[in-house]
Order: C-alpha cells, then structure tokens, then sequence
C-alpha cells in the first residue's frame, strides 16, 4: 500500500535542500585557501527560466511547485538562487578601506570546487539530524554540466526515512559571479515522473 507523504516534508525536503547548499558555500567562504577560485572570471547572470510541466501547480511556498494529482503523487520541483551580495559598486573611500585592511570584495568561495564527497557528508549529515534517524542519503551521480555557457552541476541522490518510501532527488546547480541558481526535483519511489524531470532539465537557461 502506498504511503502518501505530508506536504510540509515535501516542501521540507526541497526547502532544505537550499539551506544545506548556504552551509556548504559557509563552509567554502571560511576556509583559509590561497588560490581558491573565484567567481569574478564568471559572467554575471540576472535569472534562470525553464518550463514547468503542467502536470505541476505552485505550491504554499515560493519556488515551489507539486504535482496536481498530491496526494496521491507526492513529485515536487523546485526553484531558488543564492545571491552572494557582491554585486554593489564602492565609493573610493570603501577601496581605500578594503586596501588598507589588506582585503578585497572578490569572490574567494570554492563553490567550483563542490566535490560529490562533500555534498554527500553535508545532505546526509543534515538529513540524518532532521530525521532523527539514518536516513542513508546516497548521492548516485554527481556531473559537472554547462547551461549556456554557466558551469554547474547535476547531482542525483536518494534517501529513505523509516516506513516511508525511497525519495529521489535530481538537483542542478547553475553558477554565474553573483548568484548560483537551483532547481530540485524529488518524487517517491512510485511515483512516475521522470519524463516530467527530464522536460523541465532541458527547457533550462541562464540570462
């Protein structure tokens, strides 16, 4: 017998999927490296669009869209973008400052450098703590991608709460120099909606 799940764990779980995307950026801006990649050889990107299937209706949230047929389909995607706050123009007088202070307003995360390990330990870690339980978050594939000529990554990844069915996740991250946009889409074990996915990944752009 299926088993339907609560729409605030669907929102949950691709609202959550963000914030652990902010901790793993934390994580990258607090590491003292020397030579990390920076975003200023990035073009800057204003918004990403793609096709939402008609199959989905928005959501309580924003950014969030479900499948029409919940509960009975629990699919859901979603949309959000980090913004790094750096895209502000200095008076002289902050340049002096910065300068002064032996500092600049680059970009100096490793976002680029986000490795299947490191996505791996940080979801499970979060889910599990969550979940108060091994959820065993598997990340299956991890690619880098290209979207208009924005690098990125597609990154596939299941996990499995107690008497609730297998949920898989499909996330693509898309970077440019201030914002880094995510579209996730999840659905349960059985529900049949992948073609829905794959409609939606191929309809992605950046502007």
């Amino acid at each position: 017998m299926k088993k339907f799940f609560d729409i605030k764990k669907i929102g949950f779980g691709a609202g959550i999927l963000m914030a652990l995307f902010f901790c793993v950026l934390a994580a990258f801006m607090s590491l003292d490296v020397i030579d990390a990649l920076a975003r200023d050889n990035l073009d800057k990107a204003t918004y990403c669009s793609f096709v939402i299937p008609p199959e989905f209706v928005p959501g309580a949230e924003k950014g969030l869209f479900i499948n029409k047929n919940h509960p009975m389909e629990s699919s859901s995607i979603k949309y959000d973008f980090y913004d790094n706050g750096l895209d502000v123009a200095l008076t002289n007088r902050q340049k002096a400052q910065l300068e002064e202070a032996g500092t600049t307003l680059g970009v100096t995360d490793e976002t680029m450098s986000l490795t299947k390990e490191i996505y791996q330990n940080t979801m499970s870690a979060a889910y599990n703590k969550e979940y108060g339980q091994n959820v065993n978050f598997a990340v299956s594939s991890f690619d880098k991608i290209t979207v208009d000529g924005y690098p990125g990554y597609k990154i596939i990844a299941t996990f499995k709460a107690a008497d609730e069915e297998t949920v898989h996740q499909r996330v693509y991250m898309i970077l440019s120099r201030y914002r880094t946009f995510t579209i996730s889409m999840q659905r349960a074990e059985d529900d049949d909606c992948e073609s829905f996915f794959d409609e939606c990944a191929s309809s992605i752009h950046v502007h």
